[in-house]
């Protein structure tokens, strides 16, 4: 009885371990058989009750148990982030609320925050549609102290804690060669980009501390690995929150609070990917062609893709380092191009 002798240490080995491997106790089963898999595979699917009498016959435990329904995952069940706190900056923007509807369809309680009050009313009245834990919305303007301060302490007294943010407002500034880029628009995005966003993650990450921990994602950009031409402001910005992650990361990690970063690139279609190749067409730069559709084709061309990334992909792409399947990843920059950087 070899045949018998070898199945049962096999299925022994592996009586508890999932689906997939379970097929690999049948494909060795085959082999010692000389039969095909195919063959031994369209008995096997005939029934539990045959599963059953193998499992008898050689004196193991029945395989009936292969035919019961596995348990759900949260995420399979929309509780991905059941019982989450999380901020969105940049709320009002198309970014921020998408990632308020994914996160709140995932079962966490949303706040967004904007400075631009009109944005922000729409996407609060849009997640209001979308099913869900309670959404709220407040205007805050991240160049100010009291302003980022009040809210954090709002959501506080609402909600009792913080468990994640996403990192995510900012600008771009104009778009002009370096000898003519104007200083004040320079320091401006600096202000807003990289101070602003620091002045956010240091008030809930200090909050998080007081709670057991959390996670944060800030938002870069392909365009600081790029060295995008035109942008310097917004090149020189997402740079330094490529590097801010990494040095947050080291001080934060002993208090249970992971921060990581995304950089997207080429996404669209829509107003923000048409906008960005007719400032670009008109900027006089020698890397840009002067035609916007032929710009926009020209940059296509480039992602091994060969497409663009949507604004879908991006928000997954957060949603997964702010989840606890990159339990293991802190001071880390995901990139979100189709290859774009590589080039």
């Amino acid at each position: 009885m070899v045949w018998g002798r070898t199945f049962a240490v096999r299925l022994s080995r592996r009586i508890r371990t999932p689906a997939v491997e379970r097929i690999a106790v049948w494909g060795g089963l085959s082999r010692q058989c000389n039969k095909p898999f195919s063959t031994l595979m369209s008995r096997i699917t005939r029934g539990s009750v045959f599963a059953g009498a193998v499992g008898l016959s050689l004196g193991v435990p029945s395989l009936a148990y292969a035919q019961e329904e596995q348990p759900q995952s949260k995420e399979s069940q929309g509780q991905r982030f059941s019982g989450a706190v999380v901020i969105i900056t940049g709320g009002g923007g198309n970014f921020g609320r998408a990632g308020g509807e994914y996160l709140k369809r995932q079962g966490a309680y949303v706040v967004l925050l904007d400075a631009f009050e009109k944005g922000l009313r729409d996407s609060e009245d849009y997640l209001k549609t979308v099913p869900g834990p309670e959404a709220m919305a407040m205007v805050c303007d991240i160049t100010k102290d009291e302003s980022v301060t009040a809210a954090v302490a709002a959501v506080e007294r609402k909600m009792g804690k913080i468990t994640h943010l996403w990192n995510n407002a900012g600008i771009q500034g104009v778009m002009k060669m370096s000898e003519e880029y104007p200083v004040a628009d320079f320091a401006k995005v600096q202000e807003i980009n990289v101070v602003g966003s620091f002045r956010v993650l240091q008030a809930v990450a200090n909050s998080m501390k007081k709670t057991g921990g959390g996670v944060i994602v800030n938002t870069a950009s392909v365009a600081a690995l790029r060295g995008s031409p035109t942008m310097p402001a917004y090149v020189a910005s997402k740079a330094a929150i490529i590097g801010l992650t990494m040095s947050v990361a080291k001080d934060y990690a002993p208090h249970n609070i992971r921060i990581n970063a995304v950089s997207p690139a080429l996404i669209g279609p829509g107003f923000m990917w048409d906008n960005q190749n007719n400032l670009q067409a008109a900027s006089g730069s020698p890397y840009y062609h002067r035609d916007p559709e032929t710009l926009g084709k020209n940059k296509i061309a480039g992602v091994p893709m060969k497409r663009l990334g949507s604004i879908e992909e991006v928000v997954k792409s957060v949603a997964f380092l702010l989840s606890d399947d990159s339990s293991y990843i802190t001071g880390t920059n995901l990139i979100i191009d189709g290859g774009f950087q590589m080039r």
